[in-house]
């Protein structure tokens, strides 16, 4: 019985470019050809993190009030799932800034996102929700007001959609880039505009990167994925942990890039400047730990070459040039780190998000064979 449910579940409708309307749930995608995934196990725990102690006695007489208790947080919220058969390396996805492990699970419109496609291809992958957001929203530190995605109701939806250049609007209406290998549809717009998620407490990279240090140290050697502003905290991880063997950044930017003090490059102002990319210094000793390690970053299209009216194709020409001098800065000190413009390479009409574009398996595949390229995918 079993195996006729899952043939069935497997033969469902591929879906259409047709606009749906936008109260619609996406519906996953699937083909004949597609083999059901089987997984040794399966799980989740939280990793890192600290307790506070509130001063004050507690009483069973007023249990709800804070004097003795302790309040937990600032861990990261892991998922797992390990496949039958596992390669050697798993890999651990990073989210980017105010979104949650919903980046990799799935595409606005239904498809399979890279969870299920990496663990098609062999790889274990851990999915987390960083410190402070999404499952992992306990803090121990308040929200001091300095981001603008802390707080609900979150009045984002343009500044994003323009941010992570799929489109601009015409009033109310949103118009995607006519390139763009993002979904059209009105669904997929609406599946888009609910992955948005908001910070519990302060915005702390170093929190975040202890914490992915500490889920390295735990599960050994893996490869590391980032997205948008989880890329710095990426970069840091090596600081605390061996166990990084890769680093794949998709479009870091919004987050510090780091550089040995003494080497910190200016930035490219874009026209509104509050969103020019950012640069740190840290010690040389702990910059060298990214020289030991190969290093790719990705950029899709719709990225401005001189200066534009356009908010986010601007603020990713300073991003994807502080980029440049990144994975300059990491060869010039000894390090194999490279920056991939896919337009450069003939892939056209990536967004903010490749690994939910359209194209998204052939992301995954470039991913791939880069990966196998560094000796990184052993079984």
């Amino acid at each position: 019985m079993w195996k006729k449910m899952a043939a069935a579940v497997l033969a469902a409708s591929i879906l259409t470019g047709a606009a749906w309307a936008a109260d619609t749930a996406a519906v996953p995608a699937r083909t004949a050809a597609q083999k059901p995934i089987v997984l040794e196990t399966q799980g989740s725990f939280a990793i890192g993190g600290t307790a506070v102690k509130h001063d004050g006695t507690y009483s069973d007489q007023h249990f709800l009030e804070p004097q003795g208790q302790k309040a937990y947080g600032d861990h990261a919220y892991v998922f797992y799932q390990i496949p039958a058969q596992a390669k050697k390396y798993p890999i651990v996805f990073q989210h980017g800034g105010a979104q949650s492990k919903r980046t990799w699970e799935t595409t606005p419109d239904g498809r399979e996102g890279f969870q299920n496609i990496f663990l098609r291809k062999g790889y274990s992958v851990y999915l987390l929700d960083q410190p402070r957001i999404g499952e992992a929203g306990l803090a121990t530190a308040p929200d001091n007001g300095a981001n603008p995605y802390a707080s609900n109701p979150m009045y984002a939806d343009k500044a994003l959609y323009q941010l992570c250049r799929v489109g601009t609007f015409d009033g109310d209406r949103p118009v995607p880039f006519k390139n763009t290998a993002f979904p059209k549809d009105a669904a997929s717009y609406d599946q888009f505009q609910r992955t948005w998620t908001p910070y519990e407490g302060q915005l702390d990279d170093d929190v975040s990167a202890d914490a992915l240090a500490k889920l390295f140290d735990k599960i050994g050697p893996a490869v590391l994925v980032t997205h948008s502003m989880g890329g710095t905290v990426g970069w840091r991880t090596p600081f605390r942990t061996d166990n990084v063997k890769a680093i794949v950044a998709f479009e870091p930017g919004g987050s510090p890039f780091l550089f040995p003090e003494g080497e910190v490059p200016q930035a490219e102002i874009p026209v509104y400047a509050p969103v020019a990319a950012q640069a740190k210094a840290v010690p040389l000793k702990d910059f060298m730990k990214l020289t030991k390690i190969p290093i790719i970053l990705y950029y899709g299209d719709n990225i401005a070459d001189k200066p534009s009216k356009q908010v986010g194709p601007d603020k990713w020409r300073s991003e994807f040039d502080m980029a440049k001098k990144f994975v300059a800065a990491v060869n010039r000190h000894g390090g194999h780190a490279e920056i991939v413009h896919l337009p450069d390479i003939g892939i056209k009409g990536n967004t903010h998000f490749l690994m939910s574009d359209l194209n998204n398996q052939q992301i995954a595949d470039l991913m791939a064979n880069w990966l196998h390229k560094q000796g990184v995918d052993v079984w």
